[in-house]
């Protein structure tokens, strides 16, 4: 089995300090791969890198569109947000349109990641809720699919309809079979693929028609409301809103916990998958940037390219101490 390979470097002064390895596929229209670093056939947890293929489901059942949900809505059924203003008051105008209330999402209660909705709910004296979970998108994704199917509550269950149809789309989009899953941190069922199979399913999003079939359809349609609305998706500060920023809106990317990372590039039909071994997400963020840029969908010298290719380290008190840079194999 090939290892993961070194992928980013972090130098203080003259000196190597830490290294992160992991693993790399960038993959065509025909699911083929074009370059690889590392294992393409590593299985590994894509986490919440995989919530467009968790949402599938709910606009190829005709749940998204029996409920008028509008692009915004599918952005954050893809998203892992912030926890900010703009993410909370959609979340729950969402919840409100079901009929449902924050005790009906199974995602625990979260602290915002947005200091200006954490101070605010500390000043007020207001709990932390469901809503503020940065899952809580996926899960009123999967609440709008309970509903029209007529489902239990409890739609986190592997074998509740909900998670039958998110495992069904999983393994028909990546073309692999699922060897297992692992429960989220949002509760929900996470299922494992290989590198290669991941980004393989990104590919197929990349190349999805909106007048194709539903499931191209379904996919076209979380990809183009991701990239539409990147502050949606993760939020000020975050790499995916930036990085979606940078490229003019036009490729879709997403995070996921443990530094997986995936990008959708539609004008090259190609389709992105990174996993970085020590979970470090600081890493995985420099290797997408890396890989974006390698692909000519980055321009190398934009600000935000600049942020995470080549990322100055400060101390305390502004001082540059060192960079954070590729390594010369993803150069």
């Amino acid at each position: 089995m090939t290892e993961p390979v070194p992928m980013v470097e972090l130098w203080r002064g003259p000196f190597l300090e830490s290294v992160h390895r992991g693993h790399a596929v960038v993959c065509d229209a025909s699911g083929q791969i074009v370059e690889a670093w590392g294992d393409p056939e590593a299985v590994v947890l894509p986490r919440s890198s995989s919530k467009m293929l968790q949402a599938l489901p709910l606009i190829e059942s005709g749940a998204a569109d029996a409920a008028g949900l509008t692009d915004e809505q599918l952005a954050l059924a893809c998203a892992s947000h912030n926890g900010a203003e703009i993410h909370s008051v959609r979340v729950k105008a969402w919840l409100a349109d079901l009929g449902f209330s924050d005790e009906d999402f199974r995602c625990g209660p979260q602290e915002p990641r947005d200091i200006e909705a954490r101070d605010a709910l500390i000043r007020e004296g207001k709990p932390v809720c469901r809503y503020h979970n940065n899952c809580s998108g996926k899960h009123s994704g999967f609440l709008t699919l309970t509903r029209h199917l007529g489902a239990g509550p409890e739609y986190v269950d592997p074998d509740h309809p909900v998670q039958v149809a998110v495992k069904a789309a999983f393994e028909e989009v990546t073309q692999e079979e699922t060897p297992g899953f692992g429960i989220d941190g949002c509760s929900a069922p996470n299922f494992a693929t290989t590198m290669h199979g991941m980004a393989r399913a990104m590919a197929f999003f990349a190349a999805a028609d909106r007048e194709g079939s539903t499931r191209e359809r379904a996919a076209a349609r979380l990809r183009d409301a991701m990239a539409v609305y990147p502050e949606l998706v993760a939020g000020e500060g975050r790499a995916c809103t930036e990085l979606m920023r940078a490229m003019d809106h036009k490729v879709a990317v997403k995070t996921g916990a443990e530094a997986y990372f995936i990008a959708i590039i539609p004008e090259k039909k190609m389709g992105v998958s990174v996993k970085v071994v020590d979970g470090g997400t600081r890493g995985a963020e420099c290797v997408m940037a890396a890989i974006l840029v390698r692909l000519g969908v980055l321009d190398a010298a934009h600000p935000t390219a600049q942020k995470f290719v080549n990322g100055a380290i400060r101390n305390w008190d502004g001082l540059v101490t060192g960079r954070m840079k590729p390594t010369a194999a993803l150069l």
